[in-house]
């Protein structure tokens, strides 16, 4: 067996670790293979956003290994993290996270020019721009829409344009945090199976975050973070945790 894309050994995280605080992420061990679809389940306040942080290289574990890609991300600098996470994840957030002064393509295109190697693997039969259209024509968005601006957009195609600038330069990670908790049932289940059918064409590994149990059905596999997450939850909300609990 391939090794995995995700590995994660001994890994703790505490937010207010200075002031003696219990650690919000304590993981003894968890793992996602190449291709995997993976829900990562939890309710609020469980540790899922700052797990995230970690999986992007945006904090890193106070002790503990986690590999992604076979690398060591303890072991990165913070420039190297980042430049990691923009060659090789692509990543769906809540509120969409799509730059309100963009069009529809510049937003797509965004992570083409921040990352030579997914400009280069957009490039490979024909220019980024020809790759963003063929994304587009497999999530339904009419070539009306390519260069409006993305406030101009209804939320389903703000959405689908969302996962066609996750998807750019074929990442081999997809990581999303709650992306589907402000949507209702129909937009929600069109998201995740847009999301996964397109992960599943790219051969992309995808770590879903959601407290929806309605989502279970859909994927292949099922992390219940509590069952192993031996951290505190609630007062060891990250900041971001704090201001989205729900």
């Amino acid at each position: 067996m391939d090794a995995p894309v995700i590995e994660l050994h001994d890994v703790v995280f505490g937010w207010n670790a200075t002031a003696g605080a219990a650690p919000c992420i304590d993981i003894p061990a968890m793992s996602l293979q190449r291709g995997e679809t993976v829900l990562l389940r939890g309710p609020s306040g469980s540790g899922k956003s700052t797990l995230i942080a970690l999986l992007g290289g945006i904090i890193v574990p106070a002790r503990g290994s986690l590999r992604i890609l076979g690398n060591e991300f303890s072991s990165l600098s913070s420039a190297q993290r980042d430049r990691f996470r923009a060659d090789h994840i692509g990543m769906l957030f809540q509120q969409f996270n799509l730059i309100t002064y963009l069009s529809v393509m510049e937003n797509v295109l965004l992570p083409c020019r921040f990352s030579a190697r997914r400009r280069e693997t957009a490039s490979k039969d024909g220019t980024p721009g020809e790759a963003a259209a063929r994304l587009f024509a497999g999530l339904d968005i009419d070539p009306s829409l390519w260069r409006r601006q993305v406030t101009r957009l209804s939320v389903g195609q703000q959405q689908r344009a969302a996962i066609a600038r996750a998807m750019i330069g074929r990442p081999e990670i997809i990581i999303a945090d709650e992306p589907t908790s402000a949507l209702d049932a129909p937009l929600r289940d069109a998201f995740v199976a847009l999301l996964l059918r397109q992960c599943t064409e790219a051969g992309a590994t995808l770590l879903f975050a959601s407290h929806d149990d309605g989502l279970i059905a859909r994927f292949g596999r099922v992390i219940d973070l509590p069952a192993i997450n031996r951290g505190a939850t609630g007062a060891s909300r990250s900041p971001v945790e704090s201001a989205c609990a729900t």
